[in-house]
């Protein structure tokens, strides 16, 4: 399979960034987009609601289910999924891209803060992922990808930002946990990480321009993410992809059409 043709796809956090990225690369080949993600109305400081990017994947070839969701809540979720199933006829694909970031120290994290990442990251990866599964098991070719970083114990990835690292390893375990779990039931589970900082609006409070300037754009890791949900379920599963490498697999090695500035030294990502 090379296409995304006809295919539902229950996507988080996909009214801007990568989650968007993916949604419009999968809407050229014609495929179904659930946007499940909580912007509404335009916000004051982050661009783009669910019903721009509807409008986005629409005009790229797609047809779009713009739901505002809270991914923490699974009433929520449960509405949304049961919606998506109603319009589309079923869910091939889930991506759980929604994301919380706080990059503060022990001290310095308040707990709501806490509380928010491990409830967006982890329990909305695993509450949307346990509520698409029993539809998930019905499809021809179902794929979970989490935009999660491959785990990695060292020290260094703990120690200025212990409540993220712990938020963001939440989402990989459920990688880990949940490719063995589903494996001899034909469902891939995979993770895909940037080898670079991506220019996002989280980059951008976090780095602000200068960050931008020195990262790559959200489709390289659309591009990445196609190549990994195109291919056979039960043969690709359980991996931690990098972006870098999935594309040198799809035979794509030059990757300077992604960079925000061309030439420009790349900032590179946590976790690797």
């Amino acid at each position: 399979m090379t296409s995304l043709r006809g295919k539902t796809l229950f996507i988080t956090g996909a009214s801007r960034g990568i989650g968007l990225a993916i949604a419009k690369r999968a809407a050229l080949d014609g495929a179904h987009v659930v946007l499940a993600a909580k912007t509404e109305r335009p916000h004051p400081k982050l661009p783009g609601t669910i019903h721009t990017a509807a409008a986005e994947i629409e005009a790229a070839g797609g047809r779009a289910l713009a739901l505002a969701t809270d991914i923490r809540d699974e009433a929520q979720v449960a509405v949304a999924v049961a919606k998506a199933v109603e319009t589309f006829g079923g869910i091939d694909v889930l991506v759980n891209n929604a994301s919380a970031i706080s990059l503060t120290g022990t001290l310095d994290t308040p707990m709501k803060r806490f509380d928010l990442m491990h409830s967006v990251n982890v329990r909305g990866t695993f509450c949307c992922s346990q509520a698409c599964l029993p539809h998930l098991l019905r499809a021809a070719n179902p794929h979970i990808l989490n935009l999660a970083p491959p785990l990695n114990l060292d020290p260094k990835w703990f120690r200025g930002h212990v409540a993220y690292t712990m938020a963001k390893y939440g989402m990989s375990m459920c990688v880990l946990g949940m490719a063995e779990e589903f494996r001899e039931r034909g469902v891939a589970v995979n993770a895909l990480w940037p080898r670079t900082t991506i220019a996002t609006a989280a980059v951008a409070m976090l780095g602000g321009d200068e960050m931008l300037g020195h990262s790559r754009r959200p489709e390289i890791l659309a591009d990445a993410a196609h190549w990994i949900l195109t291919q056979p379920a039960r043969e690709c599963t359980g991996n931690f992809f990098v972006d870098e490498e999935v594309l040198a697999r799809a035979g794509v090695h030059d990757l300077a059409r992604y960079a925000v500035t061309p030439g420009a030294e790349l900032v590179p990502d946590f976790f690797l």
